[in-house]
């Protein structure tokens, strides 16, 4: 346990731990933010779709070196 010898120390303090407080409160934002961000529709649509394009380029080029 911290001793303090003044009240400006303590009034010092209450500041710092208030200001980490508040920064990590937006770190919490920011993290929500981009975990909401990254479960849009787009983010996951273009995946898939590049997904099946390329297997069908893939199937569609088996199809025809088969004949």
């Amino acid at each position: 346990m911290r001793t303090f010898n003044s009240f400006d120390e303590i009034d010092f303090e209450l500041k710092r731990l208030n200001l980490e407080r508040k920064i990590a409160w937006e770190e919490i934002k920011q993290s929500g933010n981009n975990v909401q961000d990254s479960l849009t529709p787009n983010n996951w649509i273009m995946p898939i779709y590049n997904g099946f394009k390329k297997f069908g380029i893939y199937f569609l080029l088996k199809k025809l070196f088969k004949r």
